[in-house]
């Protein structure tokens, strides 16, 4: 039997190597992901208490749900290790284009409170899936020559994953995903406002964090990135001669 080699100093196991290179906001997300699924399997806490309700939330005062319902995404299964999966990878992209915390996680507020609006017009008590699906839509449409592959079995350039996901999930559901449906508007929003927009406007940027946010995070100021820069440092993960990477 191979006898165990002890790690050398300085030296990680690879989960904890993994899991130390993620950016911060994309690390504590996935581990308070995990953690929300780990203590409903304990039947620490029920996903009754972690959903979001307009009337559990503004009138009870259980200001919790407003978080938590972007953190539980069900027990663990299968399912559980894909959503992870996707989360950590489209978020880990985000976060390291804009190189700075603020600026992502300004991203982050954005999102979850235009879920947190429309939420009562689709009767969506669990926002998490929107969510990751506005961090891939934005990921896909910086990224319009990376090309992926679906299964193994369908091959296709970034702007398109969105629909192909929603596509799957019709076929596997048998129902309109409104989920990924939100995810795509408000990623399309974010996206206009950040890429598309500044350019046309002599570089003004209306959706970049305020000073006091960035206060917050050590940072100076917003920065100013233009869309070709975001697609050098995003497209790493898709070009460079390394084979097309699975989807699902």
């Amino acid at each position: 039997m191979d006898q165990m080699m002890p790690l050398g100093e300085g030296e990680r196991f690879p989960l904890a190597e993994w899991f130390w290179e993620m950016p911060i906001c994309t690390r504590w997300w996935t581990t308070a992901t995990v953690l929300a699924s780990g203590l409903v399997q304990c039947q620490l806490v029920t996903p009754f208490q972690l959903f979001y309700s307009y009337r559990a939330v503004f009138v009870k005062s259980q200001y919790w749900r407003l978080l938590t319902t972007f953190l539980y995404f069900g027990p663990f299964s299968i399912d559980l290790l894909f959503q992870v999966y996707f989360l950590q990878r489209y978020s880990r992209l985000l976060e390291e284009s804009s190189g700075r915390p603020a600026q992502f996680s300004w991203l982050l507020l954005y999102a979850m409170a235009c879920l947190i609006l429309l939420s009562p017009l689709v009767s969506m008590p669990f926002l998490g899936h929107p969510l990751s699906s506005t961090l891939v839509y934005i990921w896909s449409r910086r990224n319009p020559d990376t090309r992926l592959s679906f299964l193994g079995l369908l091959v296709f350039t970034a702007p398109y994953l969105p629909w192909v996901l929603m596509a799957f999930s019709l076929a596997l559901h048998g129902t309109i995903p409104k989920d990924e449906i939100m995810g795509v508007v408000i990623g399309h929003v974010w996206y206009y406002f950040n890429d598309v927009f500044p350019p046309l406007h002599g570089g003004s940027r209306p959706f970049d964090p305020p000073m006091w946010w960035c206060r917050l995070f050590g940072e100076a100021g917003p920065r100013n990135e233009t869309v070709d820069a975001t697609n050098n440092v995003v497209a790493v993960a898709g070009v460079g001669g390394n084979p097309a990477p699975e989807v699902r």
